[in-house]
């Protein structure tokens, strides 16, 4: 396949990464030549400097051999533009466009992006993606990592290990005899900075970093197994009043059980707006860094703070008061993934990366055929892939343990019809069925071909 990145930033360095990786053409287009030079440099791409929305700039970089074109610099006009030459100069057929204000989104104007219009095909939304990892997060408070699966019936989380956790030191084979009617599959481990897939003998140590795919129905039994206590979130308080904060708080406030949610917005025009957008959210104005804003609202009572500015230093230092203050829980945005080591020492018990939500949809949307969900877990280590088997597959009509899968894949579950059953070693998969799999990246085109599901497009 083809593809043209534009946009050499943090999303497309790792769009352009993952799909390099998978022996894709690749071609990176960025006005700033540090940057694809950087992607010249570290990845298997060819690279082109200049404006992505130039219909010469398309030419240097082959667009009119081209499958597809992510647009996903800065400026969402020039997205929209890029996609429009993309289609009436060079026919390119897929296109993908990153929006992130808003106002491009509402769905009064939804016919702006049509084939008469706007030829987009995709439109990825940043704010919206985390917005709904962050709600995800606050709804699995003892998780650090959590993404939902199989139209909802099945959830990922990722939970860090305590001293306390009553099964450590147990073979992940006994806690299958041991909790026989617990529908959850430990699908990775992180220790000491590696991933990896376990074996049935491996166990489980204090400050391993764990993967748990699970019914949703298990969600709350899995994290007491593995000594996480369950809370029901009711006080919260939003530090950001942006994009992100204000779609947070209208979707507590849209939720049947009563939520007290709390704003601090340092820009009286965004703490305005936010306050004239909401109902029953209380927004306050003031620098989040501030302790006596934090304290006017109540951070030390709060079951959850969540702090979305758009500076990682600040959110950073923000979750640290707020924990200090006496906050039960702190959820940090960070763009920067080599600030991911400094969440455990800093205390901080979850953090959205926006980078990683924005890769995971894009790939959601690339995979073809019966690929229905990916999920990029960590620094695009692993990924987490639904997808329907289809009748031409190795694996349909076989029993789990007869497939030869690479040793870093792991079957997570299995949704037969309506119904999530745990996978065992006698189940057998059928064509129709729609599996989930862990999968180390190194694995990822092993898993395709078990599929059967090119990484081509239609």
């Amino acid at each position: 396949m083809k593809v043209i990145i534009c946009g050499a930033g943090q999303v497309g360095w790792q769009i352009a990464r993952q799909l390099s990786s998978e022996r894709n053409e690749v071609t990176v287009v960025d006005v700033n030549p540090d940057l694809v030079r950087r992607a010249t440099d570290t990845l298997d791409v060819q690279g082109v400097v200049g404006f992505a929305s130039y219909p010469d700039v398309l030419e240097r970089a082959n667009a009119r051999d081209a499958d597809l074109i992510i647009a996903a610099t800065y400026s969402d006009e020039v997205n929209m533009i890029t996609c429009q030459v993309a289609d009436a100069i060079f026919s390119v057929p897929r296109k993908i466009a990153r929006l992130r204000a808003q106002n491009y989104l509402d769905a009064l104007y939804s016919d702006l992006y049509s084939r008469d219009h706007l030829p987009i095909d995709v439109i990825i939304s940043p704010e919206r993606e985390v917005a709904e990892a962050a709600l995800q997060r606050l709804a699995a408070p003892a998780t650090f990592d959590t993404e939902s699966f199989m139209l909802g019936k099945a959830q990922l989380l990722g939970m860090a290990l305590d001293e306390d956790c009553p099964v450590l030191n147990t073979p992940l084979r006994q806690l299958s005899d041991l909790f026989s009617t617990l529908r959850a599959i430990v699908v990775g481990v992180r220790r000491e900075g590696r991933l990896f897939a376990p074996e049935p003998g491996d166990q489980l140590f204090a400050s391993d970093q764990i993967y748990v795919f699970t019914h949703s129905e298990d969600v709350n039994r899995a994290l007491e197994i593995f000594g996480k206590k369950t809370k029901k979130q009711e006080r919260i308080v939003i530090v950001g009043g942006g994009n992100v904060g204000l779609a947070v708080a209208r979707a507590l406030e849209a939720r049947t059980d009563r939520v007290r949610a709390k704003i601090i917005e340092k820009s009286r025009p965004v703490a305005e707006r936010a306050a004239d957008s909401l109902e029953r959210t209380i927004v306050l104005h003031g620098d989040g860094m501030d302790m006596d804003i934090l304290t006017e609202a109540a951070v030390e009572r709060a079951d959850a703070v969540l702090v979305v500015t758009d500076d990682d230093k600040t959110n950073l230092l923000v979750a640290v008061r707020a924990k200090q203050a006496g906050c039960s829980m702190a959820i940090a945005l960070v763009n920067d993934p080599t600030l991911a080591p400094l969440m455990g020492p800093l205390d901080i018990d979850a953090y959205i990366n926006p980078r990683a939500t924005t890769v995971s949809s894009i790939l959601r949307h690339i995979r073809h055929g019966k690929v229905r969900a990916i999920y990029s877990i960590g620094d695009s280590e692993a990924e987490m892939i639904e997808a329907q088997i289809l009748s031409t597959s190795p694996m349909a009509g076989r029993q789990i343990r007869d497939i030869e899968f690479p040793e870093g894949v792991l079957v997570g579950g299995v949704m037969k019809g309506e119904k999530v059953v745990k996978p065992t070693g006698d189940l057998r998969l059928d064509a129709g069925d729609v599996i989930a799999l862990f999968a180390l990246t190194k694995d990822v085109r092993e898993v395709e071909r078990l599929l059967q599901v090119s990484i081509n497009f239609f």
